[in-house]
Formats: structure tokens, sequence, C-alpha cells
């Protein structure tokens, strides 16, 4: 299969089209013969893995069709056209469906397609609505498979395919399926997972294809009148959270946001339900007193001071009881002063993100930076401040919410388009950066806030070091969440990489006949 000019050669793929690699090889073999969940980074080639099984499917069910799911529309666009640039079939027979497709024309292309490229939703809703019927596929792929959960429109996918299909086969595929064990066979459930493949650039088959990736920590202290606030700030929380931990609604005098707010949505559904006792309700109200405090030390350690005093005034402003009982805390009232008397002080890690992007643009006015950052108006400040210093930058957010303003998938493809092109040094990115984007590689990934899921910290990395060397940099504020969520992340990754690597060993199928001599 590996051609002298070391490309793959498949006779329903285009010559010269997919570079070859050892690994893509190895998992792609193995993932023709069974349901595969394949763990790979970010900027490896998944959707290449993909085109060559649907290579070897049709190859061995000339009549069958394929399906190819992923969870946006921009990211189904890309497949799309990989898949319209290798595969050795007529263009036009590879197509996307989307919901702005009217239903009838859906038919009509599912009816004439030969690979169908879709965000989940849509099939979910046609199979519903029996306007798809999956007996002739023979392949179909979950991308961003770690999505496969509870009652994402995957698993019900997964489910009517296995009824369907004659010839069933299926492939999930992502850079983390989570850190939990528990989470991990939830997925391979859903999927009918047989065998799972992960890689990193620590294997064998591997290393030869990927560039080093260099790691830098740059660390900051608060300055003292906003860790003066910090402390004022936690003696609050202690409140909410002594009464929930002594009337047994949580384990723990420091629980985490997620735990917090899982406790509020259970408890919120109990009571709804019925379960009207006084307990419960004391216990709706001071889950959501701490997750809206926990928030408030969230801005100051890791936005600045005008990110935290806009959402301590929306609390001032707002009709809702408990806003208002912690705005009129004469604890909160002592935050704002102070905050009020500092609001011209910026983070220390804005000045140290500034300094460090003008040295790499004056070692080279021709690098690349990503710069992650949690929430929208922090991009928009690392920008004012990139803009006052003549650097060259612009912003990736996602769509329009309630909130505020967004992009539009043309504005972020356009963007990236110019970014690639080298119109500008640095893109500063929220997580529409991390998913579902063709984002360009680059030289330098900056984390200007840590984030505790080991998935966006894959995905956030592998931007860097596809093509030539590059570095990761964490800017971290000292004795705050930046440290905790960098362990997060650093701890889970290393334990789903063990959880998976055991799996593998584990799901390892034994030979039969048929596939020794085929």
């Amino acid at each position: 299969m590996q051609s002298e000019k070391q490309y793959f050669s498949h006779p329903l793929i285009k010559p010269n089209t997919i570079q070859f690699r050892d690994y893509q090889k190895n998992v792609s073999d193995t993932a023709s013969k069974h349901n595969c969940l394949v763990v790979i980074p970010t900027g490896l080639g998944k959707t290449l893995i993909s085109v060559l099984v649907a290579a070897n499917r049709l190859q061995q069910y000339p009549e069958s069709k394929i399906m190819i799911l992923s969870p946006t529309r921009p990211l189904c666009a890309q497949t799309q056209k990989v898949f319209r640039n290798t595969i050795n079939i007529d263009p036009e027979k590879i197509i996307l469906i989307t919901g702005k497709i009217n239903s009838e024309m859906r038919r009509k292309f599912y009816e004439e397609g030969k690979i169908i490229v879709s965000t989940p939703q849509c099939i979910e809703n046609d199979l519903k609505n029996n306007q798809i019927n999956l007996e002739n596929f023979s392949f179909l792929v979950f991308d961003e498979a770690h999505r496969c959960v509870k009652d994402y429109a995957y698993t019900y996918i997964a489910k009517k395919y296995k009824e369907q299909a004659r010839h069933p086969l299926i492939l999930g595929l992502t850079a983390s399926p989570g850190g939990s064990f528990e989470r991990i066979e939830e997925i391979k459930k859903n999927l009918f997972i047989e065998a799972v493949e992960i890689r990193t650039e620590l294997d064998e088959d591997v290393k030869k294809y990927v560039k080093p990736v260099a790691k830098d920590w740059i660390y900051v202290d608060l300055p003292e009148e906003m860790k003066m606030v910090k402390g004022i700030l936690e003696d609050m929380l202690k409140d909410p959270i002594h009464w929930l931990k002594e009337h047994n609604f949580i384990h723990t005098y420091k629980p985490t946001k997620k735990v917090l707010l899982s406790l509020q949505n259970s408890v919120a559904s109990k009571y709804m339900q019925g379960s009207k006792n006084f307990s419960l309700a004391w216990a709706m109200i001071k889950s959501a007193e701490a997750i809206k405090i926990e928030h408030a030390i969230e801005l100051l350690e890791t936005q600045d001071i005008s990110s935290l005093l806009d959402y301590l005034k929306k609390l001032e402003a707002s009709k809702k009881r408990i806003d208002r009982k912690i705005a009129k805390d004469p604890r909160m009232r002592d935050v704002i002063k102070i905050l009020e008397s500092i609001k011209d002080i910026k983070h220390p890690k804005l000045e140290k993100l500034k300094n460090l992007v003008k040295d790499l643009i004056k070692e080279n006015p021709n690098v690349k930076i990503i710069v992650f950052a949690n929430y929208r108006a922090t991009v928009e400040k690392i920008k004012e401040v990139l803009d006052g210093e003549g650097i060259k930058s612009e912003i990736l957010i996602g769509q329009a919410t309630k909130e505020g303003k967004g992009m539009t998938q043309e504005e972020q493809i356009e963007t990236l388009r110019r970014f690639k092109e080298g119109e500008f040094n640095t893109l500063i990115a929220t997580s529409i950066g991390e998913e579902g984007l063709d984002i360009p590689a680059v030289d330098y990934v900056i984390f200007y806030e840590s984030v505790p899921s080991e998935l966006r910290r894959i995905q956030r990395s592998g931007r860097t070091g596809r093509t030539a060397p590059g570095k990761i940099i964490f800017l971290i504020t000292k004795d705050t969440r930046d440290e905790s969520y960098y362990w997060a992340s650093f701890v889970r990754e290393k334990k789903m990489k063990g959880i998976i690597y055991d799996m593998k060993k584990r799901s390892k199928i034994k030979k039969t006949l048929k596939d020794w001599i085929g």
C-alpha cells in the first residue's frame, strides 16, 4: 500500500494526496475490520484515517454508502473538502447535509450521495422522521467521539445504525474521550466499540512524524490590593459552603465549581419533582450563592478588575433575590470600594503577555502565535493591549449569543484564512479555536489561563508542532486556580492515557481464519 514516493496507494484514493504514515496505516488496518475508538492528538490526521477506512469499505462493498458525522457545520465543511480532495469518486457524490437544506432535498441527497457528511442533529431528526434509512451504509464515522454520552445525538444514531445496517462498521475519533474509566466505557458502549487504538507523540510509529514541542511556564503574582479582595470574597464563600457541608449536601469544605453546579442541578430537579422540603429550598439558595461568589473569585484571579466590577454591578442591578443578597452584604460593598479605587490596575498577566508577544515578533516578524483565553471580554482586552503596541492581531470567537455579539462562520473562516496567509501575527481565541475549525499550524500556543479539562488542554496544545518545532507557554498566577487547573488537566491527561492504553491491550481481538487470509 506504500508507494516509492511515500504516498498511500489505493484504487479509491487519488494518487499523491495522502502522505504515507505508519501509524495511520496501522490504525486504519484495525479500524477497517472492527468497530474502533481512535484516540489521537490534534494535528496527527484523524480525518485521513477515516478516509483510508472509507476507501477500504467502498472497495469491499462497492454499492454501499459512507457517512461522516461532525458536531459543527464548519467541521463538516472541512471534512467534505478533505474527502473531495482524496477519495477517487465523483466529488458531487460527496455531499454536505445541514439543517438549512429542506427535508425534500435532504431525502434526495441521501439517495444520490455516495458519501454523506452531516451534523448529528440532522441525521437524528431524519431518522426519527423516516427521512433516511442506514441499511446501505457500510461505514459510519463519529468525529469528536467524546461527545457520545448520555442523550447526545451520536448515541441514538449509533443504535439505529446497528439495527438497520447490513454491513455496519463504526469509527470513533477523538483527541481525548475523557479522564475517567466510567466515561470512556460509556462511549465504548454507546458506539459498540470492539477495539481501541491510541497514539501519542511517544509511540514508535508516530515519533518520526512529529516535531519537538517545548514548554515554558511564566508565573505572576496578584497585586496586594487584588489579594485583599480575594481574601474578602473567600471569606464570603465560606458561609454557603459551610451550610452545605454541615447539612450533608457536599462532602468537603473545598468543592469545585463543577461539584457546586452538579449539586444545584440535582437539588433543583428534586425540588421541581415535588420534594419541596425546607432543607432543599435552602440548598438551592446556598448553592446558587456559592456559585456566584466562586465566579467572582475566578474573574478576579484570571481576568481583570473591570470584568469583576462589571459582574458585581450586574448583581447590584439584578432583581433576583440571591443576587441582591450578595450585593447588599457589607463585605461585598467593601470589595466594590477597593475595586473602584484600583480599577486602572491591569492584571499582571496582561503586561507579561504584551512583552512576550512583542519579543517573539521581534525575533521573527513572520511568527504565528495563538493566545487562548476563556472569556470573550478577556479576548477583547488582550487585543486592545496588543493593538496599543502596534501588534497585528485578530480575535476568534463563537457565534453571537443572547449576552453579546459574536462572529459568523464566514467571518471565522475569513479570519483564519488571513492568519494562515500571514496578514497578522497573533490570533486571540476562545474555545472556538479548540475544536471544529481548521486552525493553521502555529509556532507558539499561549494559555492565558489554565483549563481543568484534559481534552481542551490536548486540543489547544495540538495547534503547534505539526510541521515545525513549536512551543507551548502557560501564563500562571501564583496561588490561584490557574495552578490547580493546570495540574488538574495534567493529571487527567496522564490518567486518560493510562486507561486507554490499558483498554487497548485488553481489547486485542484474536485473529480469525478470515483475518489471516483476508
